[in-house]
């Protein structure tokens, strides 16, 4: 796209504002950023608190690693550019996904704390809320569910995360699970408390 195609395009701004759509929904919207080592536990946490949320009356959606790689971020490897390039992409949508006023979870490894901190930065103060599933390495090796550890061991896969490639440690997440001592329950419970206590979501009576 050349420069003046660029110029010709505004951002349009929609009739109907997320403050509107939130009187309509009676709940707030965030998004809830999920980051941590491969086999930490960050699907499993945000599928139990998707349901625990959709028992709530809250909308939600989550925008999951692998199932991103298969549509909009396929032409996406796993060098370090196309890595940042990935978390951009799925930042911009979970934009957008606050803005239509859902409760977003996003469940990547998310290695970099610059990428972390951009993706932050695209939404309103408090609208960004980062859970680190903090996991040991030896811990998620035994999961491995993919068998992704092994092949990285053995050299099939070059620059995995915690084994050839670094992984950043949030400094200040909002909030950390520990997976290898925390139960799912527990952990979606902690979730939740920290959303009702920042008036996100509420109790509604029956």
């Amino acid at each position: 796209m050349v420069k003046n195609e660029i110029a010709n395009i505004l951002w349009h701004v929609s009739t109907l504002n997320k403050e509107q759509r939130r009187k309509l929904k009676k709940h707030k919207s965030c998004i809830l950023w999920i980051t941590g080592l491969s086999a930490s536990g960050k699907s499993t946490l945000a599928n139990a608190l998707e349901c625990r949320l959709n028992e709530m009356e809250v909308h939600t959606y989550i925008l999951d690693g692998d199932n991103i790689r298969h549509g909009l971020n396929k032409d996406l490897g796993f060098n370090p550019e196309d890595r940042r390039e990935n978390i951009r992409r799925i930042a911009e949508v979970a934009k957008l996904f606050v803005d239509a006023n859902i409760l977003v979870i996003t469940a990547f490894i998310s290695p970099y704390r610059e990428d972390r901190k951009a993706a932050r930065q695209l939404v309103e103060r408090g609208e960004f809320i980062e859970i680190y599933t903090k996991c040991p390495l030896n811990v998620c090796e035994k999961r491995d569910p993919k068998g992704l550890y092994k092949k990285a061991r053995i050299g099939k896969i070059y620059g995995f995360t915690g084994i050839t490639a670094p992984y950043e440690e949030p400094e200040n997440p909002e909030i950390i699970i520990e997976t290898d001592k925390d139960s799912t329950e527990e952990s979606v419970n902690k979730i939740i408390r920290y959303l009702l206590r920042k008036e996100i979501i509420e109790i509604r009576s029956i």
